[in-house]
């Protein structure tokens, strides 16, 4: 693994690219929040490691929440930068971002199920989506088409008998092995979260996930969008 070292003929040197100057992202130079961006520090050891609590101590440094991101930020060594000290950002940094992506999402489900705000089954999910009890929808990626049809007329129904602006989002994030490995036997086909801060929480790492993937939460009628 080589250490990571600021490129002094790059523009960029003159630019203030650490969380002492603001929470601004380390490629785009884009102004953000704590719940927009991504946290980075450096380990004791000088490992760039991902901070996605924004609890760990020492200086930090923000990133867009996409892989290509993270991706640009090692290419171009912005992190030592960012950190100014010689730092180790692993070559897979954004795989390492993913996966503890899917981490929090299934922990924060977890906690939805035991607040009551997380729905499993095909048919209490379509009831959920009808009555507007709903907030988001997930789904298997391997999920039967027929049942996706049904939760997404049911989407679709609610959202022009209500006449809101948006239907109810819905995710396809995990394959049933992915949910197997990660779940047990909380594993769904289909489930939906209910409002509430724990079924809040849920859509919220979701969707941060998605947005990471450069993917959006899905319309009626539509299937998972490539990557």
């Amino acid at each position: 693994m080589v250490v990571q070292t600021p490129d002094a003929t790059e523009a960029e040197d003159d630019f203030d690219l650490s969380e002492a100057n603001g929470r601004m992202c380390i490629v785009t130079r884009e102004s953000g929040s704590p719940e927009t961006l991504l946290r980075f520090v450096a380990a004791p050891d000088g490992t760039v490691v991902p901070d996605l609590k924004r609890a760990l101590p020492g200086r930090g440094c923000w990133v867009s929440p996409s892989r290509e991101a993270v991706d640009k930020a090692v290419a171009k060594k912005l992190f030592a930068r960012a950190l100014k000290r010689d730092v180790k950002a692993d070559p897979d940094l954004g795989s390492v971002v993913e996966r503890l992506l899917v981490v929090q999402l299934i922990g924060m489900m977890n906690m939805a199920r035991k607040a009551g705000q997380f729905v499993t089954g095909a048919a209490k999910v379509e009831a959920a989506v009808r009555s507007g009890e709903a907030i988001a929808v997930f789904h298997s990626q391997d999920a039967a088409a027929d049942g996706v049809r049904k939760i997404d007329q049911a989407r679709k129904a609610w959202h022009l008998g209500t006449g809101a602006e948006a239907e109810v989002p819905a995710f396809h994030l995990l394959t049933g092995a992915e949910l197997d490995e990660q779940m047990g036997q909380n594993a769904f086909i289909h489930a939906c979260v209910l409002a509430g801060q724990a079924g809040e929480g849920v859509v919220k790492r979701a969707t941060l996930l998605e947005t990471y993937r450069g993917r959006a939460p899905q319309v009626s009628g539509a299937g998972p969008k490539s990557q």
